[in-house]
């Protein structure tokens, strides 16, 4: 089996303390605060559970359309090789090129990532064996739903690489976060601040539903925190 490129230490940083108060909009907005206005993936791409929240470092594959299967080639090989090396807290990012014939992600791979102790999956390819994977609790985000197996239609390229997955630039050790309006990526780069304005925001909200709650007009709790 081909042994997967090493990583910088950077892949590996925790997780924000306090991400399960998150939510994709309020990471979106910060991104947009701070003119990213690209990181939400297409509206296309949707949770298996919508009660489940994902927050992870991306591990990213990129698979190609394929006719057939190759002699004596495993098509599983790196698609095998990743998620055994998931470590916790990993996000596998899936990149199908919207192909409307792979459905690389099923029940085996989420219950070897849930062993893994890994965060979840995105892909903008399809799924299968969806009632396995709800059951299991795994937060998992497609393109789609089919029965189809990807071998023989779709094979994994090269893995922990940069790759656009529903539109968006996902880097290695990027943090991926999903719940139920969608998935955004931030920047490792941009890390520190977006998460700065995007829990300075929830606790304006805060403030603003009490407010709202307690008969306050949007026009005058707006005013007070710029929130909305």
């Amino acid at each position: 089996m081909s042994a997967l490129p090493k990583f910088s230490s950077r892949r590996n940083a925790p997780l924000p303390t306090g991400w399960d108060q998150l939510f994709s909009a309020v990471l979106s907005d910060a991104l947009d605060a701070i003119g990213l206005t690209g990181q939400a993936m297409s509206p296309a791409i949707r949770p298996l559970d919508e009660q489940l929240k994902m927050c992870g470092r991306a591990r990213t594959g990129i698979y190609m359309e394929v006719a057939a299967i190759e002699p004596g080639v495993n098509p599983y090989e790196l698609e095998i090789a990743i998620v055994d090396d998931l470590k916790p807290g990993d996000v596998a990012v899936f990149a199908c090129g919207g192909s409307a014939r792979i459905a690389p992600w099923g029940s085996l791979l989420s219950t070897a990532t849930r062993a893994r102790g890994a965060a979840g999956c995105v892909t903008d390819g399809f799924v299968r064996d969806i009632l396995e994977i709800r059951e299991l609790k795994l937060p998992v985000f497609h393109g789609g739903i089919a029965p189809l197996d990807s071998k023989g239609r779709g094979q994994i390229q090269a893995v922990d690489l940069p790759v656009v997955c529903a539109g968006v630039r996902v880097v290695p050790g990027d943090l991926v976060f999903g719940d139920a309006d969608g998935v955004v990526v931030v920047p490792q780069a941009m890390e520190a601040e977006v998460l700065r304005i995007a829990f300075d925001k929830i606790n304006g909200e805060h403030h603003s539903i009490r407010e709202l709650r307690a008969g306050a007009y949007l026009r005058d709790v707006y005013a007070k925190y710029g929130v909305l």
